[in-house]
């Protein structure tokens, strides 16, 4: 196994087997309910995986939260039906699904397809050019692909049932929300949020008030999300419980602009645009200014989050030359985005989405603002009153009520509803025809609308401040995922000093390192322990995390231990005035003061220094012999 964990195609596996196993025996995380045989999709965190989840999220808060002095909230994880009705999930939220026609088994349809045209490409040699660019092309349109056409591709290539060979059912839609009911009678249906965001939106109202009715601003939320997977595999990849951390950045629509965005234009890392994709090249390394000042990127705020995101992910550990951003294809957006970018890490699951960053213009909060009846918009004030000509369209409701009786309000409404364009166009064919044929979609028909049934003018008005819908931002994070793509991004083997076993390590940086620091006595004797139990005390009042390790096991041993739960810092008592601290990764050590333990692991762990400023200010002893 190469050590710097890079897995070629033949033994990633292997380099995932041996990083899960670490993680489950080091109880990073271990399936949930196991002693009763787990249920796919749902993972319990050990004491290192809390303790390194609980790292990462308190950087995010700090460079996320703090830095842009967001609002957090933090809302319920049960929501009212009605509220994801407006978002669209109860109608939209699906996978499509195919059965074992046998055994009643359920997969994702696209999973079937695109396993079978990656294991083709893999591993068929005979496979011919026509064929291999055609199984290519299917993996890039994979998510716009209809339920028939899936459909039509899994009858085509005679894929069947995984486990059993069975044949399949047809694809359907499944919707991925676990459903519940508040109260006992049933009678009030909800949902286990599919995200956070939807608690932001229909907050919205209340937080431009809470800061002030200024524009822009952000706000933030962490909290689980539920998504009722068909058949999760993958790991901690694909759960169907899970820690979202997600930013709503409220912006006008008109200025999306950013005063920040100078101090990330600079940044270059690889950028994977739509054209790109398309035309079949790998992803290239783009300065961000150039990519916002081309309108590669949508806009600068947009440009600003995708450099902040970029910068928080190397910050944990995360291997830039295995990170990407991906332009959404146009099919792939939904219709009302400006665009889309997801970071993408590079794991031995090939490419993965661990943070989305949209610009969905002003959908969500008009869906809520339709279905409940509350304006959710902002305000600019003018300095001065601005004199402006709107477009009046004023149906006849008595001549509309004798052409179409009961159906008046529905045609009434359609008029008003109009756009601007539409309007003027029926104004010109009105008075040059006198009549003109109109689509009501509520009727979901045409009707003859006369010239004495509407009046369109245009009328001069003075208005003192403009009111408007703001389109938001979301960057929204998977926590798990960006944990999971971090061990394997820090995971290595090295030899022992003997070299008959490969040993495990974690490089974690000190950030996220679940235990910053473990404290050894070199032999059990009365005084190094007392010694041991003054550093534990010190480091203790510091709030640096820490084990200590009093058994008799040799140091070769003990380090080796540490190593595997990515501890970065060693502590060996082997006098009562001094001990030496050891470094993981270089396993250099430094001679320390008893008294000064304690904040030279903090100042590094905090990140106030750097370990080789320590090593230049520190004498460097003959190494503490690690067998």
């Amino acid at each position: 196994m190469a050590s710097n964990g890079h897995a070629s195609v033949l033994n990633r596996d292997a380099f995932r087997q041996a990083v899960v196993n670490t993680l489950e025996r080091r109880l990073f995380y271990v399936p949930s309910f196991k002693i009763y045989g787990g249920v796919a999709g749902l993972y319990d965190y050990g004491p290192p995986g809390c303790a390194v989840k609980s790292n990462v999220l308190a950087f995010w808060r700090q460079h996320f939260v703090l830095e842009e002095n967001m609002l957090e909230v933090d809302c319920p994880c049960v929501t009212a039906e009605i509220v994801l009705k407006a978002s669209g999930h109860v109608d939209k939220f699906t996978d499509l699904m195919v059965k074992d026609e046998k055994t009643g088994t359920c997969y994702r349809a696209d999973h079937l397809l695109k396993d079978f045209c990656k294991e083709k490409l893999e591993k068929d040699a005979n496979i011919t050019a026509d064929k291999a660019a055609e199984l290519k092309h299917i993996l890039a349109v994979l998510d716009d692909l209809s339920a028939e056409e899936l459909g039509g591709k899994i009858k085509e290539y005679g894929i069947v049932a995984p486990d059993t060979k069975n044949p399949l059912s047809d694809p359907y839609p499944f919707n991925l929300m676990f459903q519940t009911s508040i109260g006992p009678s049933g009678l009030s249906p909800g949902f286990m949020r599919p995200e956070t965001a939807q608690g932001i939106f229909v907050n919205f109202k209340d937080l431009y008030y809470y800061n002030g009715n200024k524009l822009p601003f952000a706000a933030a939320q962490i909290g689980q999300a539920f998504r009722n997977e068909i058949s999760p595999r993958q790991g901690l990849l694909r759960v169907r419980e899970f820690t979202l951390a997600e930013i709503e950045h409220f912006v006008d629509p008109d200025d999306k602009s950013h005063p920040k965005f100078s101090e990330v234009s600079s940044l270059e890392f690889l950028m994977f645009p739509r054209e790109i994709q398309v035309s079949g090249q790998p992803a290239k390394v783009i300065r961000l200014g150039e990519a916002v000042s081309k309108g590669i990127v949508n806009n600068e705020t947009l440009g600003f989050f995708i450099g902040r995101v970029y910068l928080f992910l190397v910050s944990l550990g995360i291997d830039k030359d295995r990170l990407r951003f991906r332009q959404h294809l146009a099919n792939e957006m939904a219709h009302y985005a400006a665009d889309c970018w997801d970071a993408e890490i590079e794991c031995s699951y090939g490419w993965i989405e661990c943070v989305g960053i949209a610009d969905r213009s002003a959908y969500d909060l008009r869906a809520h603002t339709d279905k409940s009846g509350v304006a959710l918009v902002a305000h600019e004030k003018f300095s001065e009153p601005r004199e402006v000509e709107k477009l009046v369209i004023a149906p006849v409701k008595k001549e509309l009520g004798l052409a179409f009786k009961g159906d008046q309000r529905m045609v009434c409404e359609a008029l008003e509803v109009m756009s601007e364009n539409e309007a003027l166009e029926m104004k010109a064919n009105l008075e040059s025809k006198g009549e003109v044929e109109f689509r009501v979609c509520t009727l979901e028909k045409d009707v003859t609308i006369k010239k004495n049934m509407v009046t369109i003018s245009k009328e001069k008005k003075k208005e003192h401040q403009r009111v408007f819908t703001p389109s938001v931002i979301e960057p929204s994070f998977g926590i798990g995922r960006i944990i999971y793509c971090l061990y394997e991004h820090s995971f290595y083997t090295r030899p022992s000093k003997t070299g008959d076993e490969q040993l495990n390590v974690f490089r974690f940086p000190p950030l996220v390192a679940p235990i910053k620091c473990t404290v050894f006595p070199l032999v059990q004797n009365q005084e190094y322990e007392e010694v041991a139990k003054d550093i534990a005390q010190r480091l203790t009042a510091a709030g640096i995390s820490y084990k200590i390790d009093m058994t008799g096991t040799s140091i070769g041993k003990r380090y080796a231990r540490t190593d595997e739960l990515g501890v970065p810092f060693a502590i060996t008592v082997d006098s009562t005035s001094s001990v030496t601290i050891r470094e993981r990764d270089s396993k250099v050590q430094i001679r320390v003061g008893v008294q000064e333990v304690a904040s030279v692991v903090k100042e590094v762990t905090e990140g106030h220094s750097t370990w080789n400023d320590m090593l230049s200010k520190y004498h460097t002893p003959a190494a503490v012999d690690e067998e």
